[in-house]
């Protein structure tokens, strides 16, 4: 992925159809079994009186410990991805970038369901009188009970042999001890994963969205006492116009909710749940102080399993990111933080937090190479996340006015091999000011190379509008501008 590709999209899910099993015994041989070996055990062990004593194994016959049981179980449930993702009309899946979806249930592509288990038992060999079945059917029935048979005889010695070498004094068995438990009560230790979970889950926020055409769930955090959710733009605006939100919460509440504003730009959206009080609010960190390597904690509902927690470790910083939107289109770039922790389709809107617990970012996509437009990819250990500096400033102007500004340099670019080519220059704007002209190309912002068109894209929306830098062009001439700010359209 080269950083002026469409860039990470938001993942679709792909279900997986279910194998068969070959593994599994049938009832018709169950019943061969039961009926060849028949119904009574009549050995008995050494000593045992009323039945024939058990003749001794040959030497060299293999002794097993189980008692003659067959047959095996079909592999157990696996849920792929749990169940969240877009559902498009016609049934066909989709999604946004970053993923939230719905339940699809149990059955579909996606899901492997736990087969019945079926076992055919022997307890013994048959009575040398025993009936022997005629035809294919008896032949097939035979070779059966003659496997059934072996298990069961060398089953029964196995076990009493492996149960007498077990009983022997004065060994170590950690099945005798009592189970070690950690002290009740006991607080997690600072700086671990456990105690950012402790402090952060409460805040965490899942948003389950009906639109007109399309269902889906995300994740937000909680900035108020009185309902006000931070989340992402995408997973709101299917509601936008007439659909309808509902957050639930960590404690299994639920509450109807309602947009206070978004910005497609930045992917920052603001709702508001009702008739809420008292609840728990994140703490805010700073994406300014921010290192690689630092460890991080990633809280959400990806495929709807609510309060998820993940780690891992900030990857990169400043990495241009298109979250949504066509091929060319840089509506939607992202000065993103990159992290392996992992980020699935509906972990979107939810909270990056450092080992203090503080938010730092929402995470908002994913890089999935083998995603399509019709199916959904999961983590590779490269999720992106909208750093909180940008995003505070975002949500406080939509909770004070309803709406954002984003922040121009009033220029259209494209890539060039040395950097960012300014191909058309705003009248007006804030780049026609500071003298930049059609045909420069800008190798730097302040201290921070400029390689690519999205680079420059995602260096000015880190920046408030009216805040000052400086560009280098490549020719060698530098020039101070101060960025400029427009309303932005939600359409």
């Amino acid at each position: 992925m080269t950083e002026n590709d469409p860039g990470p999209k938001p993942a679709h899910d792909t279900g997986e159809p279910t194998p068969p099993n070959p593994w599994r015994a049938t009832g018709d041989q169950a019943a061969h079994a039961a009926d060849a070996v028949g119904a009574e055990d009549t050995w008995r062990r050494p000593g045992e009186p009323g039945r024939a004593e058990l003749p001794p194994a040959p030497q060299g016959t293999p002794t097993y410990s189980s008692h003659g049981v067959y047959g095996t179980a079909q592999p157990g449930e696996r849920v792929l991805f749990g169940s969240a993702f877009a559902e498009q009309p016609g049934g066909h899946p989709g999604g946004h970038p970053g993923g939230h979806g719905v339940d699809p249930g149990p059955g579909v592509p996606g899901y492997q369901q736990a087969g019945d288990t079926r076992t055919a038992t022997a307890n013994g060999p048959a009575p040398a009188d025993a009936p022997k079945r005629r035809g294919v059917g008896g032949v097939v029935a035979g070779v059966t009970a003659l496997a059934l048979v072996v298990g069961g005889g060398a089953g029964a010695v196995g076990g009493y042999l492996v149960g007498e070498s077990n009983s022997s004094a004065g060994q170590a068995n950690a099945l005798n001890t009592p189970a070690a438990r950690q002290a009740s009560g006991a607080p997690a230790p600072a700086g671990s994963v456990e105690a950012v979970a402790e402090k952060v889950l409460p805040t965490v926020v899942q948003l389950r969205v009906q639109g007109r055409s399309v269902s889906g769930e995300g994740s937000g955090f909680v900035i108020s006492g009185d309902g006000l959710i931070v989340t992402n733009n995408h997973v709101v605006e299917a509601a936008a116009s007439g659909g309808t939100i509902t957050a639930v919460f960590a404690d299994g509440a639920a509450a109807e909710a309602t947009v206070v504003g978004r910005d497609p730009t930045s992917d920052v959206a603001v709702v508001k749940a009702r008739g809420v009080s008292g609840l728990p609010t994140a703490e805010l960190g700073s994406s300014e102080d921010m290192r690689v390597g630092q460890a991080v904690v990633a809280v959400g509902s990806p495929f709807d399993l609510a309060g998820t927690v993940t780690s891992g470790i900030v990857s990169s910083l400043h990495r241009p990111t298109r979250a949504g939107g066509a091929e060319g289109d840089q509506t939607t770039v992202l000065d993103a933080i990159q992290t392996d922790a992992a980020i699935n389709p509906g972990n979107s809107g939810g909270p990056l937090v450092n080992m203090q617990g503080q938010v730092i970012g929402i995470n908002s996509a994913i890089y999935s190479p083998t995603s399509t437009d019709t199916s959904q990819g999961g983590s590779v250990g490269i999720g992106f996340a909208i750093p909180i500096d940008q995003a505070r400033r975002t949500a406080d102007e939509i909770v004070r006015t309803g709406r954002a500004t984003q922040t121009v340099l009033g220029v259209r670019v494209q890539n060039d091999p040395q950097g960012a080519r300014i191909i058309e220059v705003t009248a007006g704007g804030a780049g026609e000011k500071a003298g930049i002209g059609a045909g420069d190309v800008v190798t730097k912002m302040d201290d921070r190379r400029i390689e690519t068109s999205d680079a420059l894209v995602a260096a000015v929306r880190s920046h408030a509008p009216g805040d000052k830098v400086r560009l280098q062009l490549s020719n060698g001439s530098t020039v101070d501008v101060t960025l400029a700010g427009q309303p932005v359209e939600t359409g």
